[in-house]
């Protein structure tokens, strides 16, 4: 009996999480969603659509190393494969742009996919610079929105360099991603 009352509290509270991370996320408190999905990922990690909200929360509160391990977990469904693949894309290009930025690397003969993500955006303009010297701070028009712009540039620090993206609509700043 003990054991089936286990069970079923177990259940419960399983799906209690994935509501409650569901609901956060609805109200765009995705930086929680990915705090509370990483505080509880592996006893979900067989719950694609868990790794899934989880992995996304992370996206869009701009924690995309924490992607790595969602990309390789999932797989079993097309849904999941699609997620996978979508954020295995952002990912890369994070690292790409991170390593062409601190490196002088080129990134023009490069012809990979691409995202709707802001990161993804960026790294396009950015390629499409080709071999260029390197700048304080790049200045990216959107070819979609000639109003909104993006600031590309890297803050320096002795042991590690952040790569910053800062986008703006006319003059107003939008928001402000961090990676490294």
């Amino acid at each position: 009996m003990r054991i089936l009352l286990f069970l079923l509290l177990t259940l419960t509270l399983h799906a209690s999480l994935k509501e409650d991370m569901f609901h956060l996320y609805q109200n765009e408190k995705y930086a929680d969603v990915c705090t509370m999905g990483f505080e509880h990922f592996n006893q979900n990690v067989k719950d694609e659509e868990f790794v899934s909200l989880y992995a996304f929360a992370c996206l869009k509160s701009d924690n995309i190393d924490r992607l790595a391990t969602p990309i390789a977990l999932l797989k079993f469904t097309k849904e999941a494969r699609a997620n996978s693949a979508y954020f295995s894309v952002i990912l890369m290009q994070k690292k790409l742009l991170f390593h062409a930025l601190n490196d002088n690397y080129t990134l023009a003969k490069l012809e990979l996919p691409t995202t709707d993500y802001v990161l993804s955006r960026v790294f396009d303009l950015y390629a499409k610079l080709g071999q260029h010297e390197p700048r304080t701070f790049y200045l990216f028009e959107d070819p979609k929105d000639p109003k909104l712009t993006y600031k590309l540039y890297l803050l320096k620090n002795d042991r590690l360099n952040k790569m910053v993206i800062e986008e703006y609509y006319d003059t107003i700043s939008l928001k402000r991603h961090v990676y490294w």
